[in-house]
């Protein structure tokens, strides 16, 4: 069967399922609002969803068990008396001397098999990669994406931002990193990824894919050099992008942002039609590129 990409769905489609998938419409809003540009295409709004929904198998890059890896499950306390964590820690099999560390945080559906996928690419890439579940504490990743949608509600956020800055700090002390600590993610993990510059005065650096800016009270906390990508189609993240640039300028705060021409929220996630490989290849490479520059020597 063929793949399908965004240029086979509706804008308006399009435009629904990412307020489903943030939690701004339910599956029968979606179903509802997709019906007639379903019958359109003779076919039902269920296999519009369905289609649109992600394919972790057929995206899959790096296997598992790849032998050029060493990839664990590691559990820790939280500092903030969250119970205990969990995250999925990789790092290249063979490696001469210390490396650099990356926190890698997953979009609102915790530690599927997508972020797992992207922490293996980044440390064949020869860095210390971390991938938290933030899921851990209500149960951890279930499996299904409207499941860990739904669980995802239920976090205290204030307590998972800690969560994050607790897999930091175990990044900055790994015994085999060399004590620089960069941060990339995704959605709802690209604000975590704002947040976490404000928050950590000795960041390497961060580079977030698409997600709420940091508040703005908050920009001149931020010491870390900034990576920012946005996608064209994507008004609810870009209406913020005027603010935030005005207080990264005030703050002199060290940043570069491209928007990827034609692309969708969620460009770089290579499980679902919204994937632009053009831009996900030029938005990665200058993501690694940014790393080599400011996490290692």
């Amino acid at each position: 069967m063929t793949r399908k990409t965004v240029n086979d769905f509706h804008p308006e489609v399009l435009r629904l399922f990412d307020r489903y998938v943030h939690g701004d419409a339910s599956r029968r809003d979606f179903l509802l609002g997709a019906a007639k540009y379903a019958a359109l295409s003779g076919v039902s709004a269920t296999t519009l969803l369905q289609a649109l929904s992600p394919k972790f198998a057929e995206a899959q890059q790096i296997k598992p068990d790849d032998a050029r890896l060493h990839a664990e499950y590691v559990e820790y306390p939280s500092s903030k008396g969250n119970g205990k964590l969990r995250g999925y820690l990789v790092k290249p099999a063979k490696a001469s001397g210390k490396l650099p560390t990356v926190l890698v945080v997953h979009e609102n559906r915790g530690l599927n098999p997508h972020i797992e996928d992207i922490t293996r690419r980044i440390a064949l890439d020869n860095f210390i990669a971390f991938a938290p579940d933030a899921l851990f504490t209500v149960g951890g990743y279930p499996g299904d994406e409207d499941k860990a949608r739904e669980l995802f509600q239920t976090l205290d956020q204030t307590k998972t931002l800690e969560d994050f800055v607790t897999a930091a700090d175990i990044l900055k002390k790994h015994p085999e990193g060399n004590g620089k600590v960069g941060v990339v993610g995704f959605c709802y993990g690209g604000g975590i990824s704002n947040a976490l510059a404000t928050r950590i005065p000795d960041l390497g650096a961060a580079v977030p894919f698409y997600g709420r800016p940091a508040e703005t009270k908050e920009v001149s906390k931020i010491k870390a050099p900034l990576l920012i990508h946005f996608a064209e189609n994507d008004e609810r993240i870009n209406a913020a992008w005027p603010e935030y640039e005005a207080a990264l300028k005030a703050a002199k705060v060290n940043y570069q942002a491209y928007l990827y021409p034609g692309t969708q929220h969620g460009f770089n996630n290579d499980t679902t039609p919204r994937f632009d490989e053009a831009a996900a290849k030029l938005a990665w490479s200058r993501t690694i590129n940014f790393f080599n520059q400011h996490l290692r020597g």
